[in-house]
This record gives structure tokens, C-alpha cells and sequence, in this order.
């Protein structure tokens, strides 16, 4: 009889996107569960046709929303995925180089893909649109970024204590200089989220869209700083860091809510000043606010760790990571939701701090429930279907 040896199989690395099974939990979870912030911060700036988005003469509950959005949401939300776009990067890049590719090649075509992205984005649906930011501050990141060793990656930690301390100065001059008086909360309009056709709602974004993006672009140092964390792979074992995440947990959220806190008293009625001293407050919300990405990134990394090591996982939780890993369908469904309900072309439904936060809650659960249905069936979500495709190819 004919005897033959065989190897056992092993699984090959690829180029494309990291497996379900190889996926650690906490950027999934940091991921989904932001987009309800990331809801909630854009259906207000719908449903007032401008930003901040919030009721400058709040009345009952209305304080209480100011108050929670201004301290945990706005500002606050977005740098969350700016630190995971970050660290997606070096994991893309790791997976490519360990499956024999080009990093710099497959990263410099996934963020032109995001540019076009994000232009067909702000021109069809919303000007706030930070795809084509992401595209941008990837292809720089990775150009100027990537290859470099530990000793360029730990100027970004100098960035950012230099960040502290002028935040810090910012919070004392503020406390010098205070005045009181009557100003107001107001919303900067924006005229597309106003405009009374869809036409001209497409001309107004193409003139806001380039305007916003330029704005944007300079958060690269905290995608700067999520490149740093991936790099030592610290949400992949979590375990192994619990002590930086805990005091990253405390410090930056400290840090982000006592820099909201003069401002959400304004927004919340409970405190008049001048109008010179409400704009050094909303500055000071502003800047405080990047250190809500690293602070709620740790913070889901303390909970993954958690959730890994429990006797089971909530299904809430599996879900909410359906989601993030859908992250980018989810964002672009959330923009043709709000125009749907508060277009004034559309059901125009604005106007109301509880309407949009309602409308907030319902979009993003819809969203997960349609995430989970997706992770049943093995199904990606078309938008990041497509953006493989362009990114990889067919293979």
C-alpha cells in the first residue's frame, strides 16, 4: 500500500481585512458603540440646521441634554475614531506585510478610496463629512508615519503633554478673565442643513464640504497617537495593559469633562457670562475634547477585557461589535436617515432637542439590529464590501 505524508494545513496570511476570528474586541466595540455619540452629535446638527447643534434657551429635560452632550458627545466623539483609524492603519499594514504585500501600496489606494468616499458623501448627504479627512491624514501617515521606529512614534506622547499644558493654561486664563453678562448659546448655521431643495443643498455642501475637511485634517496627531498604541498591540491584549489603560481611562476623561464643564453650564442655563467669555469656553471645550479619544478608547479596552474574560458575553455586546466592524455602513446610513427626517425638502422634523435625540436612539439601534442580521449571515455591509473590493481586488 501506498503511503503518502501530508502536511497539515495552515492558514496563509492574506492582504485583506483582518478574520472574524483573528478580530480583537475593543476597537469592534469602541467603534460600534461611538456611532450612537456620532448619532447623536449629528442628528442635533440637523435638527437645528447648524453646530453645535443645541438649544441655546433649554427649558426642563432640555438642560439636562445640553448637558450631557456637551460634556460627553461633542468634540468628543470623533477623535474616538480618529485614535481607531490609527491603529487600523498599523494593523492593516501588519497584515499586508505578513502576507508578502506592499503596506505603503494597499494604505495609499484604501485612502484615496476614502476620499472619493467622503467627497460623494458630503456631496450627496452631509458636509460634515470626515472620510475624506481619514483619506487625507492616511495617505500623509502613511507617507511620513509608517516606517518609522519607536524613537519618531514617542514624540507623539510629547504632543500630547504639550497638549495638556496648554489646556491647562487655557482653564486658568479662563478662570483670570471671566466676566458675566447675558450671552447666549448660539448654533453656526450651516445653509445646506437649511436649504429648501435638494439642489441646492448639493451646491451649498460642495462649497462647506472642502472648507470642513481643511479644519479637520489636523487631528493626524491623535491618529498619530492610535498608530502608537497599535504598535504595541495594546488593545489586542489588553490584559497585559491594564494599568496604562485604567490611568488613560481616569486622566483623559478628567480631563475632557472638567474642560466641558464651564461651557455646559452656559448651555445648561445655569451660569451667565459675557460673550467674550462664552468663546474661551467653547475653545477650551473644543481642546479639551481631543482627550475624550484616547479616554473612551482605554476605557473600551478595560471593557473588552472584561467581556473576554467573563463566563459569557452579553449579546448586546456581540451586537454593538457587529456594528463597529460594519462601522462605515453604519455612518453612512445614520446621514441618509437625518436627511430623511429633518430635511426641510424631506419630513422636516427639526427644531426639537427631543426629537433628535429620539431619532438618534432609534437610528442607531435599527443599525445594530441590521449589523447582527449582517454577522449571521457572514455578510460585510455593502460599504465595506466595496471598499475592499477597490482596496484588494477580486482576491
Amino acid at each position: 500500500m501506498k503511503h503518502t505524508n501530508r502536511c497539515p494545513s495552515v492558514a496563509t496570511p492574506t492582504a485583506g481585512p483582518v478574520l472574524r476570528s483573528q478580530r480583537a474586541l475593543a476597537p469592534d466595540l469602541a467603534r460600534g458603540a461611538m456611532l450612537l455619540f456620532i448619532a447623536l452629535a449629528n442628528a442635533a446638527n440637523f435638527a437645528f440646521a447648524g453646530q453645535p447643534g443645541i438649544d441655546g434657551t433649554p427649558h426642563g429635560l432640555q438642560r439636562m441634554v445640553n448637558f450631557f452632550m456637551i460634556t460627553f458627545v461633542d468634540s468628543r466623539a470623533y477623535p474616538v475614531f480618529a485614535v481607531m483609524f490609527g491603529y487600523g492603519l498599523v494593523q492593516l499594514a501588519r497584515r499586508a506585510a505578513a502576507a508578502g504585500a506592499d503596506p505603503r501600496r494597499i494604505l495609499l489606494r484604501r485612502n484615496a478610496c476614502l476620499i472619493v468616499f467622503g467627497a460623494i458623501h458630503a456631496t450627496l448627504l452631509y458636509f460634515g463629512d470626515f472620510l475624506g479627512a481619514y483619506g487625507i491624514v492616511g495617505i500623509i501617515a502613511t507617507l511620513v508615519l509608517l516606517r518609522r521606529g519607536d524613537r519618531v512614534h514617542r514624540l507623539v506622547m510629547w504632543l500630547w503633554a504639550l497638549l495638556l499644558g496648554f489646556t491647562l493654561v487655557l482653564a486658568a486664563m479662563l478662570v483670570v478673565n471671566a466676566e458675566s453678562g447675558h450671552a447666549v448659546l448660539t448654533n453656526t448655521p450651516n445653509p445646506s442643513l437649511a436649504a429648501a431643495s435638494y439642489g441646492q443643498g448639493i451646491l451649498d455642501r460642495l462649497a462647506e464640504w472642502p472648507v470642513h475637511t481643511a479644519t479637520v485634517v489636523p487631528f493626524i496627531f491623535i491618529v498619530w497617537l492610535g498608530m502608537w498604541a497599535a504598535r504595541r498591540r495594546i488593545l489586542e491584549a489588553p490584559e497585559t495593559h491594564q494599568v496604562l489603560l485604567r490611568r488613560t481611562t481616569v486622566g483623559c476623561l478628567a480631563v475632557t469633562v472638567l474642560g466641558a464643564l464651564p461651557y455646559v453650564l452656559v448651555a445648561a442655563g445655569a451660569l451667565q457670562v459675557d460673550p467674550g467669555t462664552l468663546d474661551a469656553m467653547a475653545y477650551l471645550h473644543a481642546v479639551s475634547g481631543k482627550f475624550g479619544g484616547p479616554g473612551y478608547v482605554a476605557l473600551f479596552g478595560l471593557l473588552a477585557q472584561q467581556f473576554s474574560t467573563g463566563p459569557r458575553r452579553p449579546k448586546i455586546v456581540g451586537a454593538v461589535a457587529a456594528l463597529g466592524r460594519r462601522s462605515l455602513s453604519g455612518y453612512l446610513f445614520q446621514s441618509v436617515a437625518w436627511t430623511i427626517v429633518f430635511a426641510p425638502f424631506a419630513l422636516d422634523l427639526g427644531g426639537s432637542t427631543y426629537r433628535a435625540v429620539m431619532a438618534a436612539i432609534v437610528v442607531w439601534t435599527v443599525s445594530v439590529l441590521a449589523a447582527r442580521a449582517m454577522e449571521r449571515r457572514r455578510y460585510r455591509g455593502p460599504a465595506e464590501r466595496l471598499l475592499r473590493r477597490l482596496t484588494y481586488g477580486r482576491s
